[in-house]
């Protein structure tokens, strides 16, 4: 049985190998959006979790969820290319989702790179259905792929 490691909320000493992470990994090709300060203010917004898998001394994979009312969105997702297919992405997604389940959230939208199939078959995979394309979301150049997933939230308890 394949044991996950612990997934914990980024403080801001994690910041910079966050934004690393982003840079050379999601962003590439593009203008750098996700900086260290960015990736800060992130961790310190009260409606947003960021949540990290941390193991020996490096940063292995980094999910960003903003949460409103009834709908989430993930901002960004990334697994360090010497830990992928080991199941942190998914691990990370279903982390996430729990969250956003428990706060009464119905909906979750992620965008992708066009030019990124294997994002694309991530998201599909874990229950995500294409809404559409949105031409040049990224730096102006890039198309993204609009991706939701629905599902009837926790009811509170009294």
């Amino acid at each position: 049985m394949l044991v996950l490691p612990a997934i914990r909320l980024a403080t801001s000493d994690d910041a910079h190998a966050i934004a690393a992470l982003s840079r050379d990994c999601i962003e590439q090709g593009l203008a750098w959006k996700y900086t260290p300060q960015r990736v800060r203010a992130l961790i310190r917004h009260p409606s947003v979790n960021v949540a990290i898998v941390h193991v020996h001394g490096g940063l292995h994979a980094v999910g960003i969820m903003e949460y409103g009312l009834t709908v989430a969105h993930l901002v960004l997702l990334g697994v360090q290319p010497t830990q992928r297919h080991k199941g942190l992405g998914r691990h990370r997604v279903a982390w996430l989702e729990a969250c956003a389940r428990t706060a009464g959230i119905n909906r979750i939208d992620v965008e992708c790179r066009a030019d990124n199939p294997g994002a694309i078959a991530f998201y599909r995979a874990q229950g995500y259905r294409v809404q559409g394309v949105v031409s040049r979301y990224y730096g102006g150049a890039i198309d993204a792929v609009r991706l939701s997933r629905r599902f009837v939230p926790v009811a509170a308890h009294d």
